[in-house]
C-alpha cells in the first residue's frame, strides 16, 4: 500500500519504518526541515534498537521517502498517519493543536478520498473534531470556487478511523513487527477491512486485529496505560508499607506475581514511572473523566502515588545524608526513565538531581545514552558533571544512586567500586542488588520496600 506518515517523532518514525519493511511505500513528513534532512542520511533522532536499520535499509531501497511537503503525501498515500505530539496541557489534558494543524492541512491540499487514521494518543472524541475541520476546510475550498461541486461531492468520502499505538520504548521495533494486538477503530467497513489487510503481515501468526468502534478504540489506548501505571503505584505503595512493617517487598513481588491474574509484569518496586506515555496519559483521562462528570478517584490516587514516590526515595538520602548537602557528592547512575532509551521526558532522575543540586550536592552522571539529551534538554540548567563511564562517576562519590536499571550497571565490579568511592554507600531506586551480598562487602544498602535491612556504616 501507500502510505503517508505525518510526524517522525517516536511513534511515526518506528510506525513508517515498520510499514516500509513490509513492502509498503511510506513518505514520512516533518516541518522541522534539519530531521529531514539527517534521516535522508541515516541520522537517527531518536535511540531506539533497531530502528536506525530499518530506516537505513528501506530509504535505500526506495520504500520509504521523506520530505516537509505534506501535499507530497498526500498526493501519493491512501492511508495517511497523523502521528504527530499531543503535549500536555497546562489544565491536564491533551493539547491537540498540532493534529489540529494536520486536519487542516488535509482539508486544504486533498485531491482524492483518503484514509485519515489517528496514531497520536488523543482524547475520546478527536475523530470527530478531525473530521470536522478537514469537512469544513473542504466546504471552505467550494465556497471559494477552488473546487466544483463534483469534486467536492468525491473528496467528502474521505473517512477517519482511530489506530491508537502500543509501542514499548526500548522495544518498540519489535512491538511493531510481533504486536500483542492491533486496535482499529472505525465506522466504516471499507476503511476497516483496508486497515486489517494493512496490518495483515504483522497479525499473520494469530488474530491479533481487534476491530471497534472510534471512541472506544480512543478510549483504549488511555485505558492501557492508566491500568499499567495503577500497577506500578500498587507496588509501590504496598513496598512503603513493607518497609514500615518488616516485610520484603521483592518476596511480596514473587507471592503476588504468581496469580496468573496479576502476573509479574509491572509490579516492580522502584523510584515511580515516568516517558511520554503514563504521566501524560494518566493526568489526561482525569481530565476526560471529570469533564464528563466522574469522579477518577483511583486513577488520580495512582497519580498522586507516582509524584510522592520520587519524594519517597529523596527521603531516603536525606534520612542519610541530612537537609544540607553542601560538600556531598553523589554518582548517579542512568538518566533516561527507562532503560534501552534516551527519552527523559519525566523521567525519576530528573526530579532526583534537582533535589540534590537545590541542596548543595555535587551530582556526577553517567547513562549509556540520554547524557546528551540532559545536557541539551532536560538538565541543560543544572550543574551536573557527566562522565564517560559508570566507574569514572563515582570517583570520590559519598553515595551512588541507581534510578534506570540498564544491564552495564546490573554486575558492577564491586572492588573497582569501592577503591573510587569516598564512602561506599547505594542507593537503589530499582532494588536490583543483594542486600546480603552488599552487606557483606560492606556497603551500606538502600534499596525500596525492604524492611529491617541494618547497614553497617563504613568505619573510620
Amino acid at each position: 500500500m501507500r502510505i503517508g506518515m505525518v510526524g517522525t517523532g517516536y511513534v511515526g518514525l518506528v510506525t513508517g519504518a515498520c510499514f516500509s519493511e513490509m513492502g509498503n511505500r511510506v513518505v514520512c513528513v516533518d516541518i522541522d526541515k534539519e530531521k529531514i534532512e539527517k534521516l535522508k542520511k541515516g541520522i537517527i533522532p531518536i535511540y531506539e534498537p533497531g530502528l536506525e536499520r530499518l530506516v537505513k535499509e528501506n530509504y535505500k531501497k526506495g520504500n520509504l521517502h521523506f520530505t516537509t511537503d505534506i501535499k507530497e503525501a498526500l498526493d501519493n498515500s491512501e492511508i495517511i498517519f497523523i502521528a504527530v505530539g499531543t503535549p500536555q496541557g497546562e489544565d491536564g489534558s491533551a493539547d491537540l493543536r498540532y493534529v489540529e494543524a494536520v486536519a487542516k492541512e488535509i482539508g486544504e491540499l486533498m485531491e482524492k478520498p483518503i484514509i485519515v487514521v489517528n496514531k497520536s494518543t488523543v482524547p475520546v472524541g478527536t475523530a470527530d473534531r478531525v473530521r470536522e475541520i478537514i469537512q469544513r476546510e473542504l466546504d471552505k475550498r467550494l465556497e471559494e470556487g477552488k473546487i466544483t461541486p463534483e469534486k467536492h461531492q468525491e473528496l467528502s468520502q474521505f473517512d477517519v478511523v482511530s489506530n491508537p499505538e502500543f509501542l514499548k520504548e526500548g522495544d518498540a521495533v519489535n512491538d511493531f513487527m510481533k504486536p500483542d494486538r492491533v486496535v482499529v477503530g472505525a465506522d466504516n467497513p471499507t476503511s476497516m477491512e483496508k486497515l486489517r489487510r494493512l496490518y495483515r503481515p504483522f497479525t499473520m501468526n494469530r488474530e491479533r486485529f481487534i476491530g471497534m468502534d472510534i471512541r472506544s478504540a480512543e478510549l483504549t489506548k488511555y485505558a492501557a496505560n492508566a491500568m499499567l501505571a495503577t500497577k506500578i503505584s500498587f507496588i509501590n505503595e504496598i513496598a512503603r508499607i513493607a518497609e514500615q512493617v518488616g516485610a520484603d517487598i521483592n518476596k511480596v513481588r514473587i507471592g503476588i506475581g504468581s496469580d496468573h491474574r496479576i502476573g509479574y509484569h509491572f509490579i516492580y518496586p522502584g523510584v515511580g514511572y515516568g516517558g511520554s506515555c503514563f504521566p501524560k496519559d494518566v493526568k489526561a483521562l482525569i481530565k476526560i473523566a471529570k469533564s464528563a462528570g466522574v469522579e477518577p478517584k483511583v486513577i488520580e490516587a495512582v497519580e498522586e502515588v507516582n509524584r510522592t514516590q520520587r519524594e519517597y526515595f529523596i527521603n531516603k538520602i536525606l534520612g542519610r545524608f541530612g537537609e544540607d548537602l553542601t560538600g556531598k557528592t553523589f554518582a548517579v547512575w542512568g538518566l533516561s526513565f527507562k532503560p534501552e532509551t534516551d527519552d527523559m521526558r519525566e523521567a525519576p532522575s530528573i526530579t532526583i538531581i534537582k533535589a540534590l543540586t537545590s541542596r548543595g550536592a555535587k551530582v556526577q552522571a553517567y547513562d549509556p545514552k540520554a547524557m546528551e539529551m540532559a545536557q541539551k534538554y532536560w538538565l541543560k540548567d543544572v550543574p551536573v558533571e557527566y562522565f564517560p563511564n559508570k566507574y569514572d562517576a563515582l570517583n570520590n562519590a559519598d553515595a551512588m544512586i541507581l534510578v534506570t536499571e540498564w544491564k552495564e550497571f546490573r554486575s558492577p565490579d564491586w572492588y573497582e567500586m569501592e577503591k573510587r568511592m569516598k564512602e561506599k554507600v547505594i542507593f537503589d531506586g530499582r532494588n536490583q542488588y543483594d542486600p546480603t551480598h552488599l552487606r557483606e562487602l560492606g556497603f551500606e544498602y538502600y534499596p525500596i520496600g525492604v524492611g529491617n535491612l541494618t547497614n553497617r556504616k563504613r568505619e573510620g
